[in-house]
């Protein structure tokens, strides 16, 4: 038996914790796994109230993978029930646990019975202290997998449990090696059944599940890492939790210059740049999608563009305009004799005249996804390589020069004037 004050000082210790709440808190959460219990509470938690704890036996700690079975529950509070000691006494909740389930196992409840019996009568040969203690470890582990109403059940969401759950051939162990209807005991006294053997079914499912994987494009872990890093290093700067945003952020400075950029809807150098990295940061910028709009018009091969920005706008549309705007689509880039054909595969043009025979939201996601590659392939390169997109980079950084140099000179005339100041004095 241990006082709070020894495990918190022990933790203080162990662990560098400086802060004897903080402590107090560890203790709280190591308590409520059921490593440490109150002798004398079915409230799994460390107090500061002089309350006396005990360490709870490995055999019953949660790493274990305990999961209990009801049957286990009902045995371990008919023995509560047939010795009669203050301390033995069942709580109310307890009480209406143990009446639902002597109705759930009206049919077998006699078993049970014989079974808290044959149980009582074991631990009734050993000492007192040691029936004592073992009393209280076995309350406690019970108020960890059936806790009391109102508390944290820590077992609830194990993340073994959750893969027991997905595997159809997990174990259960159970306390007192008692099965339920379902013939599972604890691995300590049955032996694993055998498996049973693979159907024709079955073997043709991992043969197309391991050709699956062969056709997977694996990358090494060194080419990963270094290609999270260079998307790192290139998107830093646009980071406002890494890089202080300029101009700031108007919602917590006095500067208001980032709306005024936004209302002259002339793009900052940061925001250019960034069109380069790739088409879809060009297409998610407004500017940027007018820009690169333009620039297709210029060479008159916009009706790639068109056909996808009309594609993304039936996405947003209402359910009931889909079918008319649908046909609009058709009408407009993939019938005979459009006024803006476009260029597609075969296989996507028939995908695509197939789905309008009920037309929806992504009736036109192949074809999208085709002019898509062939934008970013063709197109957008050139769109890279234009004067268009090199002026626009080129004026912005012109601009950015001359307000670092004006900003220089302001900063040298204060220092020139300042000095002056201090010379005259």
């Amino acid at each position: 038996v241990v006082a709070w004050t020894d495990i918190v000082q022990w933790l203080m210790k162990n662990l560098s914790i400086e802060d004897p709440a903080e402590a107090l808190h560890t203790g709280s959460l190591i308590a409520a796994q059921g490593y440490i219990f109150p002798i004398s509470d079915h409230v799994l938690t460390l107090k500061d109230d002089g309350t006396f704890y005990r360490f709870q036996a490995p055999y019953f700690w949660p790493s274990n993978c305990w999961e209990p079975e009801n049957t286990d529950y009902a045995i371990y509070l008919c023995k509560r029930t047939m010795q009669n000691k203050t301390r033995l006494e069942l709580a109310d909740y307890e009480a209406e646990n143990l009446a639902r389930l002597q109705r759930a196992f009206a049919r077998k409840w006699e078993f049970i019975f014989m079974q808290a019996e044959a149980q009582v009568k074991i631990d009734r040969k050993k000492d007192k202290t040691e029936r004592k203690i073992l009393d209280s470890q076995e309350r406690a582990f019970w108020d960890v997998h059936r806790p009391v109403p109102g508390c944290v059940n820590t077992t609830e969401m194990d993340i073994r449990k959750c893969r027991r759950m997905k595997n159809p051939q997990r174990v259960k162990k159970s306390v007192y090696g008692v099965a339920e209807d379902t013939q599972t005991q604890s691995p300590v006294h049955t032996h694993p059944q055998p498996s049973r053997k693979d159907t024709k079914e079955d073997v043709e499912k991992e043969i197309l599940f391991l050709n699956t994987q062969l056709d997977r494009h694996c990358m090494k872990m060194s080419k990963v890492a270094e290609t999270l890093m260079s998307y790192t290093e290139q998107y830093l700067e646009y980071d406002p939790f890494v890089c202080p945003p300029e101009p700031s952020n108007p919602w917590i400075s006095d500067d208001c210059t980032f709306w005024e950029l936004e209302a002259s809807k002339d793009p900052s150098q940061q925001r250019v740049r960034k069109w380069g990295f790739s088409l879809d940061e060009a297409l998610k910028d407004p500017v940027g999608r007018d820009q690169f709009l333009k620039f297709l018009e210029s060479e008159f091969s916009s009706e790639n563009l068109r056909f996808w920005l009309a594609v993304q706008d039936l996405k947003r549309r209402p359910l009931q305009d889909v079918p008319a705007r649908a046909q609009e689509i058709w009408q407009e880039f993939l019938a005979e004799g459009a006024p803006s054909s476009i260029n597609l595969d075969s296989h996507s043009y028939e995908r695509t005249s197939q789905n309008l025979k009920d037309p929806g939201r992504y009736s036109f996601e192949d074809a999208q996804d085709h002019i898509y590659k062939l934008m970013k392939s063709d197109s957008y390169t050139r769109f890279l390589r234009s004067s268009v997109y090199q002026d626009l980079l080129l004026a912005r950084k012109k601009k950015f020069t001359r307000s670092v140099v004006s900003g220089a000179a302001i900063l040298n005339l204060m220092m020139q004037t300042n000095n002056s100041l201090l010379a005259t004095e």
